[in-house]
């Protein structure tokens, strides 16, 4: 099926340790995913496993896009796909204008076969749809010539990212806790952003814990994860309620989930002591 992010049965671990364990979510286009879920459950696991994080090792399951098996690819080709991954905590790369940064990716997304060496997109068109887009999410002109992330605030970070899906426009965009650690005011800015990007040609993944984030972008579906599973899948009113009352429900409606989280937990502080 094309046009189409299939996960089915995803198991993924990480030095030798099971975190996933059989996930399952079909993202189309047009269509808002937010998956929640507390601490340690697995969310951002699955974020790069599908971005393709060479510690993220695949035991079991299939993610296919196009037909293709997602994970025969490595990650620039999932990028080349369409698939996009807003980091937690956006990496900095002093030395590289944000600028520079962007007219190479943009010119690698839209030209799947270019080589290092070869022709990147036109000076000209590129500084006229950086400009364009930076004016629509509030960046001052300054910003471009930045080095990327480097110097900057939790807010800048994330606006980065924004800036950098603005550009790009996958066809799936995952957003780990893009809301992390931001004041209100800059929720409300990515928020918004966020919410001016979104449309028919992309689908989206937010993992997040900030209510804020899905009252701009309302979530057709909601996944809810515990101890490496999706245990229930809903649509925006699923969300509402987590973030008006907590896990407990969901712990007491699934007491085997429940049960395995507290096992994991449990050697978690085993092995730290």
């Amino acid at each position: 099926m094309t046009d189409v992010l299939t996960i089915s049965d995803l198991q993924v671990s990480v030095a030798d340790t099971p975190i996933l364990k059989g996930v399952d979510i079909e993202i189309r286009p047009g269509e808002i995913h937010a998956l929640m879920g507390p601490n340690g459950s697995g969310k951002s696991t699955l974020a790069y496993a599908l971005a393709g994080h060479p510690l993220y090792e695949i035991t079991g399951g299939q993610v296919m896009i196009d037909g293709e098996d997602l994970l025969e690819m490595d990650a620039n080709q999932r990028a080349r796909r369409g698939v996009f991954l807003a980091f937690q905590y956006p990496v900095t790369i002093p030395g590289v204008k944000v600028a520079d940064f962007l007219r190479h990716a943009v010119s690698n997304i839209r030209n799947p076969g270019r080589k290092e060496g070869e022709s990147l997109i036109p000076m000209r068109e590129f500084r006229k749809e950086l400009r364009s887009q930076m004016d629509q999410l509030g960046l001052d002109a300054e910003f471009a010539r930045r080095y990327l992330n480097d110097g900057f605030s939790g807010g800048e970070k994330k606006r980065m990212e924004i800036l950098q899906l603005a550009m790009l426009k996958p066809r799936f965009a995952l957003l780990d806790e893009t809301d992390s650690g931001l004041d209100s005011d800059a929720v409300r800015v990515v928020s918004e952003g966020l919410g001016e990007l979104t449309g028919p040609e992309m689908g989206v993944l937010i993992i997040t814990h900030h209510e804020r984030l899905l009252e701009f972008n309302r979530p057709d579906y909601a996944h809810v994860m515990l101890a490496g599973r999706i245990v229930e899948t809903g649509d925006a009113d699923l969300a509402q309620e987590l973030h008006a009352n907590g896990y407990a429900a969901i712990r007491q409606r699934h007491p085997e989930a429940a049960a395995e989280e507290q096992d994991q937990e449990a050697q978690q502080v085993a092995s730290t002591t």
